[in-house]
Formats: structure tokens, C-alpha cells, sequence
């Protein structure tokens, strides 16, 4: 029997404007990251969310990002690596407080967006990153692309770490996932995207855009909760890792 954690990016909402179907999506997956208010979200949508992960026992983790709401945190911001820390203890001490409030804590952290995208490439990024987990608490599970210097530096900082793998999204060669400006970095079909994961899984293996076949380690998988079928997806593929007799993972001491 094969364990697997399943992720979702969520409480991504911001005052009046709803994003994502979380209510739905947290009924399947095993790990939530939640927004703290710098990409997306704010503190009501914050202490809804967490209730909501606490109501379906779901590991709540934090999801750091740039203070980018207008784009999403999706585009790269040229910061020092203190400031990368600074950012990182600010947002993940937020969610700490409001898990804190709610009787529940914070199992990992998962950067979101650019941050996670320069993170995986950059050395010095990702070093600052692992620092602030571990000298805010040592326990939590650090989330990164599987294989990336993000990983190394979590390993590096003496953190566990989760490496993750995407269903929607395609891989270059070097194992880095395709830029979302390039119109093939989305897998559109929900039957190959859940045929890529199981083989990731079992298999350790992934199709880049090439025709390479990488070597790839899957701890945890991403799906993405705002789309207009994730709801659907999440609970095929769910279905599918149960027919493949891969369970999901409760806890990270497992």
C-alpha cells in the first residue's frame, strides 16, 4: 500500500470577491494551504477557512506569498533574502495566530506563486525560505517542487519536506514545471492528468513536454480548487489513487 498527501491552494477569496469552491474541495483532500493575506485572502476569509479545515480534519498549512494581490502573486518581485524571510515569518505568524484562536496548528508551509516558482531555481531564495520555517518552528513540513533547491534547502535546514507534483500542469526536461505564459503548460484532459499522477505515484515517472521521461518523487499532490470542474476531478482522482490501493496520507508521522 502506497500513502500520498493531497493539496489544495485555498482561502484564496479576498473581502467580496470568491475564489474557488473550498467548501466542496476540502471534502477530498488531505492538506489544505491556506492564503495569509499578502497574494490573496484576508483575516475573515482566513478564520473561515480554518474552521472549515478543522470541521473536514484536514492538515492546515500556510501559504505564503508576495505582496501582489492585484496580480495574484504571480509575478516575480525582485527582494532581498531578508526580506523573502521577513515576508515568509509575517505571514506564516498570521495563520499561527488564527489556527491558535481555533484550537488547531499549522502542519506545513507550502510559498505560493513566483515565490515558489524563484524558489525552486534559486539557492539563496529557497535557503531564506527553509530559515524562516525552522526558526519559527522546526515541526513544520515544508512543501516545494519535487526535486527542486527548494527541497535541498529545507533538507539543508534540517526541516522534513513534502516534494509535490502537479496534476494539471507539464514539465520541461529539467524537471521545472512549464511556464503558465506557454500554451502548453496545462494538462486539459481530467483522464491524462489523473493517469500522469498515478504513474508519478507508483511508478516514479513523468512525461516531460519533450517525449523525456523524468525521474520524479511524489509526496504530495497539488490540485487546483478554482476551476470550473475541480470539485468533479478532485473526487475521480481520489477515486482512481483508491483503485490503485494508495491511500492518504493523516498525518505526517506516518
Amino acid at each position: 500500500m502506497k500513502i500520498i498527501d493531497l493539496n489544495s491552494d485555498i482561502g484564496e477569496s479576498f473581502g467580496a470577491f470568491k475564489v474557488g469552491n473550498d467548501l466542496e474541495v476540502l471534502k477530498y483532500i488531505s492538506s489544505a494551504n491556506i492564503a495569509c493575506g499578502y497574494h490573496a485572502g484576508d483575516h475573515n476569509v482566513m478564520f473561515e477557512t480554518v474552521m472549515l479545515a478543522r470541521k473536514n480534519g484536514v492538515k492546515i498549512g500556510a501559504h505564503p506569498g508576495f505582496p501582489d494581490l492585484a496580480g495574484f502573486g504571480r509575478r516575480e518581485m525582485n527582494l532581498s533574502t531578508r526580506e523573502i524571510y521577513n515576508l515568509m515569518i509575517y505571514q506564516i505568524g498570521a495563520l499561527q495566530a488564527v489556527c491558535k484562536a481555533n484550537g488547531v496548528s499549522i502542519s506545513h508551509v507550502k510559498p505560493h506563486g513566483a515565490l515558489y516558482n524563484m524558489a525552486g531555481s534559486s539557492r539563496k531564495i529557497a535557503y531564506a525560505i527553509a530559515e524562516a520555517i525552522g526558526d519559527l518552528d522546526s515541526q513544520l513540513v515544508l512543501f516545494g517542487l519535487a526535486g527542486s533547491e527548494l527541497i535541498k534547502a529545507g533538507r539543508q535546514k534540517g526541516l522534513q519536506v513534502a516534494e509535490e507534483v502537479f496534476t494539471d500542469r507539464t514539465y520541461q526536461p529539467d524537471g521545472t514545471l512549464t511556464s503558465r505564459r506557454e500554451n502548453n503548460a496545462f494538462i486539459h484532459d481530467p483522464s491524462e492528468a489523473i493517469q500522469r499522477v498515478v504513474r508519478m505515484i507508483t511508478e516514479g515517472k513523468v512525461k516531460a513536454v519533450d517525449g523525456t521521461d523524468l525521474d520524479i518523487h511524489a509526496d504530495t499532490i497539488c490540485v487546483h480548487g478554482d476551476g470550473p470542474k475541480a470539485v468533479e476531478f478532485v473526487s475521480e482522482l481520489k477515486k482512481a489513487l483508491a483503485q490503485e490501493n494508495i491511500t492518504l496520507r493523516k498525518s505526517w508521522s506516518e
